[in-house]
């Protein structure tokens, strides 16, 4: 029996666990129907999701209905801005309400939800995108059932982002990694719903930071009137980062708005509930830490929210003679005063004003004062401060836990009055613009993380009514050190709205190394994370006048720096750069560019009596352009045109480089032995001694592109031998080239030498040069030569051929003229016969050339076998 009742019971348990799996196939298209008609039935927008699934098992004894990828995209006028965004969308309900008719509405008991976005916008008009329930002015049929009725109990969202902007207050408003839930009957028309939240929020006002990522926590009782939309705080708890606030009060949706009468306040007066408002990754535990005096926030806010009105509203912040030491550190801050007060009196947003009457504190003897008001604040905000006092910052760190990696010296001293609108600053009329005073820093020191310090020994500003004078700023760092002085034109322009900075500068150093001001970066971070190309800031719009003494980049020593450097829009501008370096002066104009994807450069160089080879070989990119420079010693001119992109090191990139070059080499000698090309060349060229070629003077024009360097066709004397040399080779070292030589007959050797020899002076001087042709092809290390001198010979042979042929048949006509006329009578008519034709003494004058061709080829390919001379002349 007992068996057989476990047998029914698992039998059922079984039924019952597939049931759970099988009816949400059931009953999902019927679902997904009523979930789209709901939605049509409400919204004039486009609304998407990528699957509505039913499970049994979430949240059991209920079922829960998920909707993932909801996305609601408005239509004009704000088409195709996303409103909302849900990475998942739960709704809990009865399992019986899943067997309810096609005309029944279920009814929606919870709501969940994770990653989502809402998005909120206001245009110019005051139209808002949220706005997007269908308008119907027909009488509508109240008998017909809902396919959705909202009977919750419970709610959560986690991990959602909110966003509101105004484009006519340009108020814009960021909340992000937003929890919060709550729990509470809405089928009643009264309840308490228990709410937890949990946010960190960022607020802008026309391009003015007022809050950025401030932590918030709320755990709330509210006390909920649905039928008068009233919500009370009962019980409550608020923190804005670590500093607490408690709630009185209510919030009532209103025809015309919002109803607001709130009041909140510290719950105590600690001078801890200040060190709360720090940002935490600003602070550190309040635990253990001694103060003195109180700190209190207490206000108001009271009246309506609406289109063109706010609540009056009253916050004051105080604090009188406070003071707080943390337990492990080794002073204090003392003789804290704080007395704020932001109010708006008429419900008008412009109207409100900040009041800083006073904020002083002092850290041992170093006393420090500010005070500052703020009024206009939506329309063109006023702003009046005054800073004055000193601040040891070497103090800094020992009296509140800053988090520094190395502790910082130095002696900050201010006095400083200003006085501004916006908007002046906005147009830059900066005759409205009042400045005053000064501010300094002496003996300042600063390591970073990679152990680099920098030192500055004193830096003065000066504010003046239009701008801000850097008077005097002496640094140094590393092997480095700087000088400074300038002006900044638009500073409150690049302070307040995101201006762009402009100023103009001057600098004069003894010595700059390039590498003080270069961040190395960890191995493992280099082999994990790719390195980003640097970038020029797009806000900076200065000029700079350098002057230096030397310049340390790599392994360079440049000499007399000086030059002009421009940086605009995102690019960096070379004006007149001069520097003494390889024994001449390079002069560069051009201009480096970061604005797009890949950064990109254009230069002119200008080469003055530098050193080839120091240049050739010590400049990796002159080398890829010409590597067989290197063995050449002298001076060269040149001028430089190149283009191109840089990699992430801002190096060039050989592939992408684009230019031409034009030079001229002056007093200079080849170190042949030093190129493994020029020592092959020698040897198969045996007329021409590669270390006596003079290239005084000589001119080369060189373009190169897609990593293809091409030399035009110059030419080049050695003693009466003339050369023709161009061609191409890759950034590769591979090459082509082609070299032309137009050689005498008397430098193909010493047979050569000994058949002119024979001939007469006049013979001897109707020989044309021999044109050789060398081919060079392989690479600059393993180069492949081959010549056409065999093809050179064949010329000089056909030349002796020529010249003996035309000799003989000059001699043959010579001798049958003279015979004819020794032979005529006067006054015979009768034909003479010739005993030899004028064929006859060519064949022999050829043979007898063929024979010298003989000997001449002999000679030339070390034979020791001379041909015997057969020529007989009858």
């Amino acid at each position: 029996m007992l068996k057989k009742i476990l047998k029914i019971t698992g039998i059922t348990i079984i039924l019952f666990v597939a049931a759970l799996f099988a009816i949400p196939y059931f009953f999902k298209d019927q679902i997904k129907a009523k979930i789209a008609d709901a939605i049509n039935q409400k919204v004039d927008a486009k609304v998407t999701f990528a699957e509505a699934d039913l499970s049994l098992f979430k949240s059991f004894p209920n079922a829960t209905v998920t909707l993932d990828q909801l996305l609601i995209i408005n239509k004009a006028p704000f088409e195709g801005d996303t409103l909302v965004s849900l990475g998942e969308l739960n709704l809990k309900m009865s399992i019986k309400e899943l067997f309810k008719g096609e005309n029944e509405a279920m009814n929606i008991e919870g709501i969940s939800s994770k990653n989502g976005l809402i998005n909120i916008i206001f245009n110019k008009d005051g139209i808002g995108n949220y706005d997007i329930a269908l308008k119907d002015d027909t009488n509508t049929d109240d008998t017909k059932s809902k396919p959705l009725s909202l009977k919750i109990q419970d709610y959560k969202i986690e991990n959602f982002q909110f966003r509101y902007f105004d484009e006519s207050s340009k108020i814009k408003m960021r909340i992000d990694s937003l929890n919060h839930e709550g729990t509470g009957d809405f089928a009643a028309s009264k309840l308490d719903l228990v709410t937890k939240s949990t946010a960190k929020v960022s607020l802008d006002m026309d391009k003015v930071n007022y809050m950025k990522n401030v932590a918030l926590t709320l755990d709330a009782v509210l006390g909920i009137d649905l039928e008068k939309s009233k919500y009370t705080f009962k019980e409550n708890k608020a923190l804005i980062n670590q500093l607490p606030l408690e709630f009185d009060g209510f919030i009532q949706l209103v025809e015309a708005g919002q109803e607001y009468d709130l009041k909140f306040k510290t719950p105590t007066s600690s001078f801890k509930n200040f060190l709360g408002i720090i940002p935490a990754a600003y602070a550190s535990s309040l635990d253990n830490v001694k103060t003195t005096g109180d700190f209190t926030v207490i206000g108001f806010a009271k009246g309506l929210y609406s289109d063109t009105t706010v609540p009056k509203f009253n916050v004051e912040i105080a604090s009188n003679n406070a003071s707080f030491q943390y337990p492990d550190l080794p002073k204090s801050v003392q003789n804290i005063i704080i007395d704020t007060k932001i109010i708006n009196e008429t419900g008008i947003l412009n109207d409100t004003y900040v009041n800083l009457d006073k904020l002083s504190f002092r850290i041992d003897q170093d006393v420090f004062n500010a005070k500052a008001n703020i009024r206009n604040i939506t329309q063109n905000a006023l702003v009046n401060a005054a800073l004055k006092g000193t601040i040891n910052l070497g103090n800094l760190s020992k009296a509140y836990p800053v988090k520094l990696d190395k502790p910082l010296s130095g002696i900050l001293k201010a006095d400083v009055t200003t006085k501004f609108d916006m908007q002046s600053v906005e147009k830059s009329q900066y005759q409205n613009i009042n400045n005053a005073g000064t501010m300094s820093l002496t003996g300042f020191k600063y390591v970073d993380e990679n152990g680099k310090t920098m030192n500055i020994s004193k830096a003065l500003v000066q504010f003046n009514p239009n701008q801000v004078n850097l008077k005097q700023f002496d640094a140094a760092t590393g092997k480095s050190d700087l000088s400074v002085s300038g002006v900044l034109e638009n500073f409150y322009g690049f302070i307040f709205k995101n201006q762009e900075l402009k100023g103009n500068f001057n600098l004069n150093s003894n010595q700059i190394a390039v590498s003080d001001f270069m961040t190395t970066e960890e191995a493992s971070k280099a082999e994990t994370k790719q390195t980003e190309a640097m970038k020029i800031p797009a806000f900076l719009n200065c000029s700079l006048t350098a002057k230096a003494n030397t310049v340390l980049y790599d392994n360079l020593t440049l000499k007399n720096v000086s030059g002009k450097l421009i940086v605009k829009d995102e690019k960096l501008t070379m004006e007149n750069v001069k520097t003494s370096i390889f024994g001449g002066t390079i002069g560069l104009n051009g201009a480096v560019s970061t604005k797009g994807k890949t950064p990109t450069f254009d230069m002119n160089l200008g080469l003055n009596q530098v050193d080839i080879a120091q240049s050739f070989t010590q400049l990796d990119m002159l080398k890829k352009i010409a590597p067989i420079a290197g063995i050449i010693n002298g001076k060269l001119n040149s001028t430089i045109k190149l283009n191109g992109n840089l990699t992430d090191s801002m190096s060039p990139d050989l592939k992408t480089l684009t230019g031409d070059l034009l030079g001229q080499l002056l007093s200079t000698t080849v170190n042949s032995s030093n190129s493994t090309l020029l020592t092959a060349l020698g040897s198969n060229l045996k007329f021409i001694d590669l270390k006596k070629i003079n290239l005084n003077d000589l001119k080369a024009a060189i373009t190169f592109k897609n990593g293809m360097v091409n030399v035009k066709p110059f030419d080049i004397k050695y003693q009466d031998i003339k050369a023709n040399i161009g061609g191409t080779h890759g950034f590769d070292q591979s090459m082509n080239y082609n070299l032309k030589f137009d050689v005498p007959a008397k430098y193909l050797g010493s047979e050569a030498n000994a058949l002119i020899a024979k001939l007469s002076p006049a013979d001897a001087a109707k020989l044309e040069n021999i044109p050789i042709n060398a081919m060079l092809t392989g690479n600059f290390t393993n180069p492949k030569i081959s010549t056409d001198l065999k093809t050179a010979v064949s010329n000089l042979t056909n030349q002796l051929i020529q010249q003996q042929k035309e000799k003989l048949v000059g001699k043959g006509t010579s001798a049958l003229t003279d015979l004819i006329n020794k032979n005529k009578k006067p006054g015979d008519t009768t034909k003479t016969v010739v005993p030899a034709t004028k064929e006859e003494v060519k064949t022999k004058a050829k043979e007898e050339v063929k024979a010298k061709a003989s000997e001449l080829l002999n000679g030339l390919f070390n034979k020791k076998k001379k041909v015997a001379d057969t020529t007989k002349v009858k």
